[in-house]
């Protein structure tokens, strides 16, 4: 089981930076999601990780395949606005394929174009998507059964309804504003982390 912790692209380099190397224990993968920022901004992001003891391997970023490259991070993560899942896979074989899809047909083409892994959701009300009925627990499960890949859940996740989630039979959760925003986001971590992790515990 994984757990992922996705930067809202609200907080200064600063915050981001010394929230994600103060959490990076107990997550398995940091996504820089920053959609206002420019090639050059996120590399910066990755080299202050990296001062900060951040593992590559435990970054991922957001859309920018040339940045996530250039700077040897774990992988990328591609959105219906991104370049197509097959052309990453062939001109960068190297990289970590994550891919958000919200249906069974965005699944089994991300899976016939090469993915490792996806992102679904969202599954519960959240307010980073106003107004958008949450695509819930049924669905979820459909699309777990119907994925040969690890799927990870986005979307309204606390740490006391991860057990659901994990329950439908997602791989794992991916967390914004439940980490990033909490007032004690270290705290908040290790929550999540212990929800999600005390799963591959023997029972």
């Amino acid at each position: 089981m994984e757990l992922h912790a996705i930067s809202t692209g609200k907080q200064s380099v600063e915050e981001f930076v010394e929230i994600a190397s103060g959490i990076h224990p107990y997550i398995d993968a940091i996504h820089i999601r920053e959609k206002q920022r420019t090639a050059k901004e996120i590399i910066a992001i990755i080299e202050k990780l990296m001062s900060r003891q951040v593992p590559l391997q435990k970054i991922i970023v957001n859309d920018r395949v040339d940045v996530a490259f250039a700077t040897g991070t774990r992988g990328v993560q591609l959105a219906h606005h991104s370049i197509d899942v097959g052309t990453v896979r062939r001109t960068f074989p190297g990289l970590a394929i994550g891919c958000s899809i919200h249906s069974p047909g965005e699944l089994e083409k991300a899976e016939q174009d090469g993915a490792d892994y996806l992102i679904f959701g969202h599954i519960f009300t959240t307010e980073s998507k106003p107004g958008l009925a949450p695509r819930g627990l049924t669905n979820l499960q459909t699309i777990a059964q119907a994925s040969k890949l690890p799927v990870i859940a986005i979307g309204g996740i606390h740490p006391d309804n991860v057990e659901q989630v994990l329950d439908a039979g997602a791989s794992g959760i991916a967390v914004m504003s439940g980490i990033f925003e909490a007032s004690d986001p270290l705290k908040a971590a290790y929550d999540y982390y212990s929800r999600v992790k005390g799963r591959d515990s023997p029972q």
